[in-house]
């Protein structure tokens, strides 16, 4: 009998094409093959220079910030850079790219060089500086290197 009612419902299905539209839409919408990558399409492998000069392989997420990547492999205090936002941004999370990755990223914004500005004081701000909170990992920084400037009071026993 709940045979029959399927057959009876997909037949009137095929006749309404408004029906057949938003049953496609919606089954297409939630198959897991189109609407996420699996994370092992998404990693993304970059070197990072610790602060005692050490050449570190870490693993981020495309879609992820650097800065996240830094912290979940210990380079950055988690502790020191709560939000992901520009606003409440305390550079904490600068970081120094090598050149020829820094001309692959987006230039920096206008608040992101405020920050930066802001806190560099009395030194000269360095042109490889850039927010780790700001920078966006993509397929395309595979390999980048990036260097975490100084030794945080965390870091040091």
């Amino acid at each position: 009998m709940a045979m029959a009612s399927l057959q009876r419902f997909s037949s009137q299905i095929s006749r309404t094409p408004s029906l057949k539209c938003i049953i496609r839409s919606t089954t297409t919408a939630t198959s897991p093959s189109t609407s996420s990558k699996k994370v092992s399409d998404r990693i993304v492998k970059l070197f990072a220079i610790d602060y005692e000069g050490q050449k570190r392989e870490i693993i981020g997420l495309s879609g992820h910030t650097l800065l996240k990547a830094l912290t979940n492999n210990g380079l950055i205090d988690p502790a020191s850079h709560r939000l992901e936002d520009i606003d409440a941004c305390s550079a904490e999370c600068e970081v120094n790219i090598a050149q020829e990755w820094l001309e692959k990223l987006p230039k920096a914004s206008y608040d992101e060089e405020y920050v930066l500005k802001r806190n560099s004081r009395a030194r000269v701000l360095n042109k490889h500086s850039r927010l780790g909170c700001q920078v966006v990992l993509t397929p395309e920084l595979q390999g980048m290197v990036v260097a975490v400037p100084e030794a945080k009071p965390w870091d040091i026993p």
